[in-house]
Parts: structure tokens; C-alpha cells; sequence
């Protein structure tokens, strides 16, 4: 294994952390919904390398898989909900974005502290991977609770799961059949949000958290 090839894979897997950051930045449904398939595009061009790297060919369907669903299905699948439900507009958040932003370089910072000691002894590729993959995950979760919309707050789970398939790679992978059912596992669950949100938007006219939580309140 070369020089070459690590430095490939912590590039790639950098990436995706700073496309993380992208997705943090975004303040419309559309544009998110964009780097979101970047997010997952460059998640798929990840897990080729590391196939290519430990010579594990089945990493390469986990790749395409990665391409054809999340980068291409899911994304157009979630411009066609926005556009029916009439919701192109700007997201709301809990938190300033430059605040968010800043929240997000402690999570990154934390990550690289934490698994960098309790990694030591392993491999250098699994034990940087394995750190930024982290920290993807933290700032998939930092996004599901600062963002006060549906739609984004799918986003930011979606972005936390290609943390775990790059964590799962990095650490010379889950068995293919595992994340064969993670992938449709996630892709059902999308459907079925994507159902349970035209219900909301159906019965209620909006798919912001904060209104649903305020409609909850008067009910009682």
C-alpha cells in the first residue's frame, strides 16, 4: 500500500467531512438537497478506493449502491416531494448558521482527539478514516437537531448513515450482506417518511418541527 493510496483515502474521506460543512451552510431545501447527493457521490467514490485499497471487490457494489441510490434516486426523489409540496423556501434553523458552523468544528475537533488516542494501535488507514468518519456522523446529528424542517432533518440522517458505511469500510467493512440490508433499510425508511410527510403537509399545511410542536400544544 503506498503512500499515494492512504493520502487518497484520507483525501476522500476529508471530503466528505467538509461536504458535511456544505450541508450545515445551506439555508434552501433545494440546495441542500444538492450537496446532499454530492455528500453521497462522494461517499460511493470513498468506498470504491477502499475496495481498491483491501482488494475487497464486494465494496464495489456497497459503492454503487451508495451512487444509484442516494446520490441519484433519493436526491430527485426529494426534489419531486419539495416541488409538490410547495415548499421552496428558505430552512429554518435553531441556531445561527456561523454558531452551527462553529458547533460543527468542535464536534470535528473532538472527533480527532478521541478516536486518534483510542485508535492507536490500529492501522493508519482505518485510524484516520475511522475519526473522520466520526465526525461526519457528529455533524449529521449536529444537523437533525438544528434544523427545525422535516425535509432537512431527513437530510441530516441520511448524511449520518454514510458516516457509519464509512466507518464500517474503513474498519475493513461489515459483511456485504449487512450493508446490502442497511442500504434498502434506509431506503424503505425514506419512503416511508417521505409518505408520513405528505400526511403532514396534507392535514396540517407545513412541515416545520416547530409548528407541529405548537398545533400539539393547543390540542390539549
Amino acid at each position: 500500500m503506498t503512500h499515494f493510496s492512504l493520502d487518497m483515502a484520507h483525501v476522500l474521506a476529508g471530503s466528505l467531512v467538509v461536504v458535511s460543512f456544505m450541508m450545515l451552510y445551506q439555508d434552501r431545501l433545494s440546495a441542500l438537497i444538492n450537496v446532499l447527493a454530492l455528500h453521497s457521490l462522494v461517499l460511493a467514490l470513498a468506498v470504491a478506493w477502499q475496495a481498491r485499497l483491501q482488494l475487497a471487490p464486494q465494496l464495489y457494489i456497497t459503492a454503487a449502491i451508495a451512487l444509484i441510490f442516494k446520490a441519484i434516486v433519493i436526491p430527485f426523489a426529494l426534489h419531486r416531494m419539495i416541488k409538490r409540496m410547495g415548499i421552496h423556501r428558505e430552512i429554518e434553523v435553531v441556531v445561527g448558521i456561523s454558531m452551527t458552523m462553529l458547533a460543527g468544528i468542535a464536534l470535528v475537533a473532538l472527533s480527532m482527539i478521541v478516536m486518534l488516542r483510542t485508535t492507536a494501535g490500529a492501522a493508519p488507514l482505518a485510524r484516520e478514516d475511522i475519526a473522520l468518519a466520526l465526525s461526519v456522523i457528529l455533524l449529521g446529528l449536529l444537523m437533525m437537531v438544528t434544523r427545525r424542517n422535516a425535509v432537512s432533518q431527513v437530510a441530516g440522517f441520511m448524511s449520518l448513515e454514510n458516516g457509519l458505511i464509512l466507518a464500517a469500510t474503513g474498519a475493513q467493512g461489515m459483511p456485504l450482506v449487512v450493508e446490502i440490508s442497511v442500504a434498502f433499510s434506509i431506503l424503505i425508511a425514506f419512503i416511508v417518511v417521505g409518505i408520513f410527510l405528505f400526511r403532514i403537509r396534507e392535514r396540517f399545511d407545513t412541515v416545520e418541527v416547530e409548528a407541529l410542536d405548537q398545533f400539539r400544544g393547543e390540542r390539549r
